[in-house]
């Protein structure tokens, strides 16, 4: 997975992005993990609909247009859940509580820089 960080309005927000571009990555996503730590997050390119089955605590999850527009945001999502956005091109996935810790909103456009 590439790494990115993370700009809301050319602001950097010092949240780290891991960024899952095959199915492989997408299909993997944060299963397996115990944890986010807070100035992490996962970016699913190509992905409108996320799950939380298997997953050991809640998320945030941002779905974002092609133009990394926020479309809408859930807010500490749990296991056992299923959600779709057929207008989203791609997910960003965080720990729960960070979306309104860094102040993201609908219709703020995010930036993913990588990270070198």
């Amino acid at each position: 997975m590439r790494a990115a960080q993370l700009f809301l309005d050319g602001h950097d927000v010092g949240v780290a992005v891991a960024v899952a571009e095959t199915a492989r990555e997408r299909m993997r996503g944060l299963l397996g993990r115990d944890h986010l730590p807070a100035d992490e997050a996962l970016l699913l390119k190509r992905c409108g609909s996320v799950h939380t089955f298997g997953m050991r605590f809640a998320i945030d999850v941002v779905f974002l247009n092609r133009s990394q527009r926020i479309l809408a945001i859930h807010h500490g999502v749990p296991r056992r859940r299923v959600l779709l956005d057929l207008r989203a091109a791609q997910t960003l996935e965080m720990p729960a509580g960070a979306a309104r810790r860094h102040r993201l909103a609908v219709g703020n456009c995010l930036a993913f820089k990588a990270v070198s």
